[in-house]
């Protein structure tokens, strides 16, 4: 796989990659070009902790204390404040397609919008973003059509599959698999093909990005749940940063060959990294085996916030509580072979994968 930027040019490449990606302005094509210089490895990632903040219950209250020592931190580590930029506006990467049972805690959002409105940001600057109508209304994101009410009043929620937020200059490019939607593809083809009845062939190896949060934003917080997943092996920061962020990418489920780098490459996208603030993920509800469909029966509880810079390390340290609940309860670990999307992250700068003790580093009351 290799990265191209607006012009082309190679910039990186992954090894034993799958497909291509391309994030490019429109623009009318160039003669002459100069040749693609060599590629060049990517830079690995900085070491940077996950931070943990005890949740004594699950309540508003718990939430908004964990979450604002949180940004403090961040803020302290830094030495950068959390405050209004240029755009003046902030972006939250929320997750509900588990469906109902399995979503990002709504504690956990209000706390993380109030502790933005501490900082400068107005209510209406403070925009949700999430992927399907039906499971967004189901969790409760977007108001029941039974009483209109909703739980964020004056914060936007954008539905990505409306397909509304994707700009046709931004877009991951790959050649393999054919477009493909397990449960329905006439919607999905009507959508890339602006309408049409088809798509062409290049519309079909296109996945758009949602461009609302590295073009509106002044920076955006990724707020995922986790469960695991029979192809990527862990469904969390990383995955709800990309594949549950763009559109067209169902079809990287028909291999288990493809997801894991195409899931690494978007990752890599310098323009979503640059706005890429934090992941903030509760441990509340998480699930170890038979997702990412919510199922009780395998889901855990813990009283813990967690956050951090590095969506790679995030997965990793899940993917290690995951394969002790497995094992504790009789089922098979998740293998090397099943999360090489981790490995492949890793490759490309994302994030880290050492796991050490001093990786979660709590954060005193």
């Amino acid at each position: 796989m290799t990265l191209f930027s607006a012009r082309g040019l190679r910039l990186l490449s992954l090894p034993l990659a799958l497909a291509s990606l391309v994030v490019a302005r429109a623009q009318q094509p160039e003669t002459n070009a100069a040749p693609a210089p060599a590629a060049t490895k990517p830079a690995a990632a900085p070491q940077v902790p996950v931070w943990e903040a005890r949740l004594p219950d699950f309540s508003d209250a718990a939430y908004r204390y964990a979450v604002e020592q949180v940004f403090q931190k961040f803020e302290e580590t830094s030495g950068h404040p959390i405050r209004p930029g240029k755009k003046k506006k902030v972006g939250l990467k929320i997750y509900a397609d588990s469906g109902p049972g399995l979503a990002t805690p709504f504690p956990l959002v209000r706390a993380v919008i109030e502790s933005l409105e501490k900082r400068g940001y107005p209510r209406e600057s403070i925009f949700l973003v999430g992927l399907n109508p039906l499971r967004l209304r189901l969790t409760g994101f977007l108001p029941s059509f039974a009483t209109g009410i909703s739980p964020f009043p004056g914060h936007q929620v954008f539905v990505l599959e409306s397909g509304k937020f994707y700009d046709p200059a931004w877009f991951y490019d790959s050649p393999l698999p054919a477009r493909f939607d397990p449960v329905t593809n006439e919607r999905a083809v009507e959508a890339a093909a602006g309408g049409k009845n088809a798509s062409t062939l290049e519309e079909d190896r296109k996945s758009f990005l949602a461009t609302p949060l590295f073009l509106d934003a002044d920076f955006w917080i990724n707020l995922p749940v986790y469960t695991d997943h029979p192809v990527l092996g862990v469904n969390g920061a990383l995955v709800n940063a990309t594949l549950w962020n763009a559109s067209n990418t169902f079809r990287f489920f028909k291999s288990p060959a493809t997801a894991p780098a195409a899931v690494a490459e978007m990752a890599a996208i310098p323009e979503l990294r640059e706005g890429w603030a934090m992941t903030l993920v509760s441990l509340q509800l998480y699930q170890f085996i038979g997702g990412p469909y919510f199922n009780s029966l395998y889901t855990l509880s813990e009283p813990r916030l967690w956050a951090s810079a590095d969506p790679v390390l995030l997965d990793s340290l899940m993917l290690d509580r995951m394969n002790a609940a497995r094992k504790r309860t009789g089922f098979p670990p998740i293998d090397d072979e099943e999360t090489r999307m981790l490995d492949f992250a890793a490759q490309l700068g994302v994030g880290n994968r050492k796991v050490d003790g001093d990786a979660v580093r709590p954060i005193a009351p």
